[in-house]
């Protein structure tokens, strides 16, 4: 639905009429950020402004903004002016809010109750606003203000989508607009746009390049090759180790954090050659091995591993 047309001959911009404001809907439903879901409300609208114009011109654009809340980064999608607004949300609480916001934007707003990380994207937008792969990014945008509780799982299934084309991708280099927040208490907020390659810096399977990076940042703050060790199985660790880490020539005392996606490649490239040579070695589990070693051992010795493994991850 578009406002008339302006003295100039352009069509106004769009504006949400007046509306209580977000801390108003906040208290007129009672709504509260849940510290266990790592909740934050965002209730500034010049901060909201600032995150929507992040991800570029919306103006007629197809957005999907995940986990909207109470609605704060909703007005300032609607005011940027899209064509229509898909908003997913799993919280109950937050749908009495939303749907004033529908209701002041007659005809833009779709609200879907449910959970982003199991909602079928690929039937989300119109059909018409697919592209090739290679082609510019499509007309379409996801937005949205990611809890720590969700963040990475829901990335993690994003850059599989990615490598599938599938999901939201499936329209094309569909774009990202993410907010990441520091725990419930603080005000710091980091936004993060994405447009996904049109070919990957790696080219492996995505499971692959994902239990290589996993595992290699399993134990963050020691050596990488810590990390790299449990690709193996514990007979043949050391050496497969050693093996992986000079023909994809990196330094084992490097930290996680300092590896480069040329590292990385490298390491997914000679870990797919080894799998290549030995099929059984990538269904190889770590977790699947400790537990059969714990559940040889005393009570005793149980303690001792769980203490070891969670000394590992400090």
């Amino acid at each position: 639905m578009f406002c008339p047309m302006a003295a100039a001959g352009k069509a106004a911009a769009f504006h949400l009429p007046p509306l209580p404001t977000v801390g108003e809907i906040i208290k007129l439903f009672r709504l509260r950020a849940q510290k266990e879901l790592s909740q934050n409300f965002l209730l500034d609208l010049r901060l909201t402004d600032k995150i929507v114009r992040q991800a570029g011109k919306l103006k007629n654009a197809y957005v999907c903004e995940v986990g909207p809340g109470p609605g704060g980064i909703t007005r300032s999608i609607l005011n940027a002016g899209v064509e229509q607004l898909l908003l997913v949300e799993k919280d109950t609480r937050f749908i009495p809010g939303l749907q004033m916001l529908s209701e002041a934007a007659p005809g833009k707003v779709r609200i879907v109750h449910g959970d982003i990380l199991t909602y079928k994207m690929e039937k989300a937008f119109p059909n018409h606003l697919k592209k090739n792969w290679e082609d510019e990014p499509p007309n379409i945008h996801i937005i949205g203000n990611l809890p720590f509780s969700v963040s990475t799982p829901l990335i993690v299934k994003w850059l599989e989508n990615v490598s599938k084309r599938d999901g939201p991708f499936i329209y094309g280099r569909t774009q990202m607009t993410l907010t990441f927040q520091k725990e419930v208490a603080e005000v710091d907020v980091a936004v993060v746009h994405f447009t996904p390659l049109v070919q990957p810096k790696i080219q492996q399977p995505f499971e692959l390049v994902e239990k290589v990076v996993q595992s290699v940042f399993q134990f963050r703050r020691k050596y990488c090759y810590r990390g790299v060790e449990i690709l193996f199985p514990e007979r043949e660790r050391l050496k497969k180790t050693e093996q992986l880490m000079m023909a994809a020539d990196v330094d084992p005392t490097l930290r996680p954090f300092q590896l480069t996606m040329a590292h990385f490649r490298n390491l997914c490239n000679t870990y797919r050659k080894m799998c290549d040579e030995d099929p059984s070695l990538f269904a190889y589990n770590y977790r699947e091995e400790l537990g059969q070693t714990k559940r040889k051992h005393s009570p005793e010795s149980i303690d001792q591993l769980e203490q070891t493994k969670e000394e590992d991850h400090l």
